[in-house]
């Protein structure tokens, strides 16, 4: 069964209009939480690359805008490729 793709903001736990500090501080809680050196829970790892690369678009002011607008549909087409796959 094919798994949903998750908001970025919902892996992070923040709003939608989180200021960038709170994304912040959201990612490094969650990344010593779930870091694979850390956590041998059996999927920290996958929650890890997830909150890696939701981190990743959203600290970036522009790939954030094309998120909001359009979802990871735009990212894609725009030739995002997440350092964390």
């Amino acid at each position: 069964m094919a798994r949903a793709e998750a908001d970025y903001y919902d892996l992070l736990n923040v709003q939608r209009g989180a200021s960038d500090g709170e994304i912040k501080q959201s990612f490094r809680s969650l990344a010593r939480e779930l870091h694979p050196d850390v956590s041998s829970a059996p999927e920290a790892d996958r929650r890890f690359r997830e909150v890696a690369e939701a981190y990743e678009v959203l600290s970036d002011p522009e790939q954030r805008a094309l998120y909001d607008r359009y979802g990871k549909a735009g990212l894609q087409r725009r030739g995002f490729e997440p350092a964390f796959t």
